[in-house]
């Protein structure tokens, strides 16, 4: 495998966890209790893959790591 080919792999990893969350939640009731948890999940299902495309472009080590972090947080 090639050494750009890793992170190309997860940027693909990530946008499809992505699209699994959004087809999950659409499978859950639509109570008022699930509507905050459900948007909360969305958004951050869809951060990580964000983030990581933000990471790949870092200007430096340090930025990387940074947005690395923030990947892992979400």
């Amino acid at each position: 495998m090639k050494d750009d080919a890793k992170p190309r792999d997860l940027e693909d990893r990530t946008f499809r966890f992505a699209e699994l969350v959004r087809g999950f939640v659409k499978q859950l009731p639509r109570t008022i209790s699930n509507t905050e948890d459900v948007r909360q999940l969305v958004r951050s299902s869809g951060s990580v893959a964000a983030n990581w495309i933000e990471a790949d472009e870092a200007l430096s080590r340090k930025d990387f790591l940074m947005r690395v972090k923030i990947c892992r947080k979400e």
